[in-house]
């Protein structure tokens, strides 16, 4: 059964079902969506994500709407499961790194990160836990294996994109 996934967000306070998502792919390991943005920005159209279950971080593909590659945004997240439900919240832990095209690395959003931890709404530990993921990501970046998340999106989305054009094939047929 496909999982229902919902974002949390520290800042502001909220809980979003992701409703629009589309998942492509999920596994012990990984769940991989498309979908379109929630809040349309000048060029942000859409795009795709893996979320790395054991590592604690989100990878996502944002993309233009001629399909053009913005950037790689990786999101800092942890997530509580309720299998009865078969539901999934990914919380925000807000520690965010960009990878653009060229390869340049941009860590974003520590203030945030801060301001969070000083009235309350982060704990120690989900700094902590926070931090060990980010240094993971940073090390899987610098030591030049970025391509191995981003296969794992690049993989799951051109199999869905493959299975979404053979059964236009069939249609057709």
């Amino acid at each position: 059964m496909t999982p229902i996934l919902y974002r949390r967000r520290i800042i502001p306070d909220e809980c979003v079902l992701l409703k629009d998502d589309t998942v492509l792919y999920f596994d012990d390991r990984v769940i991989v969506t498309a979908w379109g943005a929630l809040h349309p920005k000048k060029d942000l159209h859409h795009g795709y994500s893996c979320y790395f279950l054991r590592e604690g971080y989100k990878v996502s593909k944002f993309l233009r709407e001629d399909d053009s590659l913005m950037y790689w945004y990786c999101d800092i997240i942890d997530y509580e499961e309720f299998p009865e439900e078969n539901k999934w919240v990914f919380r925000d832990l807000l520690a965010d790194v960009i990878v653009y095209p060229d390869g340049f690395v941009k860590v974003v959003d520590l203030d945030e990160f801060e301001e969070a931890l000083e009235n309350g709404a982060v704990t120690l530990d989900d700094v902590k836990k926070a931090l060990r993921s980010l240094d993971k990501l940073l090390r899987t970046i610098y030591d030049g294996e970025f391509d191995k998340l981003t296969d794992e999106v690049e993989v799951r989305t051109s199999r869905s994109r493959n299975e979404s054009d053979d059964n236009a094939d069939d249609a057709r047929s």
